[in-house]
């Protein structure tokens, strides 16, 4: 891991404490780390086609934020 890259967040659940099942937090860090070299990848095509990286940025943010929740009450 590189300097900038993030550390793996600590897993919270919806009860506030953090998840402790090692399988799970097994598939939360897989999961994580293959978002983050998608995300890479495709940041780093959308500065070479020559997006503005602030821009990009922004919509990569507002789609996560849109992402609904799939089993919410």
């Amino acid at each position: 891991m590189s300097e900038n890259t993030p550390k793996v967040p600590e897993w919270v659940g919806t009860d506030g404490l953090n998840v402790s099942c090692t399988e799970k937090v097994k598939v939360l860090n897989e999961n994580y780390d293959e978002i983050r070299e998608i995300a890479t990848e495709a940041f780093e095509d959308a500065v070479l086609m020559g997006c503005d990286p602030a821009a990009y940025r922004h919509a990569i943010i507002a789609m996560i934020e849109g992402l609904e929740e799939p089993y919410s009450d």
